[in-house]
């Protein structure tokens, strides 16, 4: 049976539940996913040709060879995960992976000419950038603070590096004529129990109210703030919670960030979704999968992940969030984790997209939760698969497991030659 033979009965099973494939298929169509470049190199970034991660609450895992080296070689990465993704997409930058010339540039220092060289690659592939200060993997947050810092020369450092971060977000957005989004994550946070969470917390308020000082149109940039529960050294106190970053974000109009392993395992991050749109105009969510902990497992087409897409799907809000990958593993090849986690995500979203509304909300309203329940166990069956696999056909990409060869080949190729 063809991929469209398939498609037509798939459209047939759907059609009884009241739903239009062929209208489901043109929203996903729509979508942009952030794809994060950190997962290329193992969150190391060009500051130095020696730059791994270090610090700051993450970790990465693994030795698989082919990590990026450099900035010519995480764009071919990039380019090749992108190919094997349906639709047009965007890239998420860091402040580390900025062009400097070989020449040390420090934190404070970076500049929207650091990252000419994206918005032209950008540019000719036809793509948007987000962006990311980086407060990590440096001295000055050896010991785990930044804009909570109690030295003040530290926290007025990082409050300059975020300011100059945001002037660069605006930069990218006005050079590709779409809102760059910055999100600021920070690693502050104790190993063990604190006595003084008050003053940690009045600082950060300080640092972000310092930082955000200068505004910038909408049509450049937008700013989101992203919580944890915890990091590695942050396990007993994060500056930066929730709460905190909630409350700000409210009362400043940004946006929030939620990244679905900064939370507890058994908290509900789609539950969040119709609560926050209830008094934000836009979401940012970060697509990871923790395991056990804020672990950054590549995504996957898990339960949580069908949940917060057929939230986002059920409120109408696909115009409101902004959906980004951030996960890194150096255990497996690290375009084919890219591509994983893509696909998955997109797969999520058809699959809320797919999802018999009207006819789930009919029954809800009458008080069958019988019949609800029973819909939402049928809809688990029906041919998900056959619409996914005619969506990458109608999309110039691989369908099924045909784009496993093009990564084994890849592999061949190019990455198993760069430590050669």
């Amino acid at each position: 049976m063809t991929i469209e033979q398939s498609f037509a009965l798939a459209g047939e099973r759907y059609a009884e539940h009241g739903v239009d494939v062929d209208a489901a298929l043109s929203t996903l169509a729509t979508v942009s996913l952030s794809v994060h470049c950190w997962q290329g190199d193992d969150v190391g970034g060009f500051e130095r040709p020696d730059a791994s991660l270090s610090g700051g609450g993450i970790q990465v895992t693994g030795n698989y060879p082919g990590r990026a080296r450099h900035v010519g070689e995480l764009r071919m990465d990039l380019e090749k995960a992108l190919s094997l993704l349906p639709g047009r997409h965007r890239v998420n930058l860091h402040a580390m992976y900025g062009e400097f010339g070989g020449k040390p540039v420090d934190r404070d220092q970076v500049e929207p000419a650091h990252y000419r060289g994206w918005v032209e690659w950008a540019k000719q592939k036809g793509l948007k950038l987000d962006f990311n200060p980086t407060l990590f993997s440096h001295p000055k947050a050896a010991d785990g603070w930044t804009l909570s810092h109690p030295d003040e020369g530290v926290r007025a450092f990082w409050v300059e590096h975020v300011r100059r971060c945001r002037a660069i977000a605006a930069y990218l957005g006005r050079e590709l004529g779409s809102p760059c989004i910055h999100n600021l994550w920070i690693p502050d946070g104790a190993k063990d129990l604190v006595a003084d969470r008050w003053t940690a917390r009045r600082l950060l308020r300080q640092a972000l109210d310092a930082i955000f000082v200068t505004a910038y149109p909408a049509n450049e940039m937008r700013d989101s703030l992203e919580s944890k529960l915890f990091g590695i050294g942050s396990e007993a106190f994060v500056v930066g919670s929730h709460e905190f970053y909630l409350g700000y974000a409210l009362a400043k109009g940004k946006m929030i960030c939620l990244d679905l392993g900064h939370f507890h395992p058994t908290e509900s991050i789609a539950d969040k979704v119709s609560a926050i749109l209830q008094f934000s105009d836009e979401l940012l969510l970060h697509l990871s999968r923790g395991l056990r902990w804020d672990s950054d497992h590549v995504v996957t087409l898990n339960d949580e992940v069908q949940a917060v897409m057929a939230e986002v799907v059920r409120g109408d809000a696909l115009g409101r969030v902004h959906l980004a990958l951030d996960y890194f593993d150096a255990s497996m090849n690290r375009v084919g984790a890219w591509v994983i986690g893509g696909r998955a995500t997109l797969k999520a979203l058809l699959a809320a997209l797919l999802e018999p509304r009207e006819e789930l909300r009919a029954a809800e309203a009458a008080g069958d939760n019988f019949a609800r329940l029973a819909l939402l166990e049928e809809m688990k069956t029906l041919p998900l698969g056959a619409v996914w696999d005619y969506h990458c056909h109608q999309s110039g990409v691989p369908a099924g497991s045909g784009w496993w060869r093009d990564i084994h080949a890849y592999e061949a190729d190019v990455l198993s030659k760069r430590f050669a």
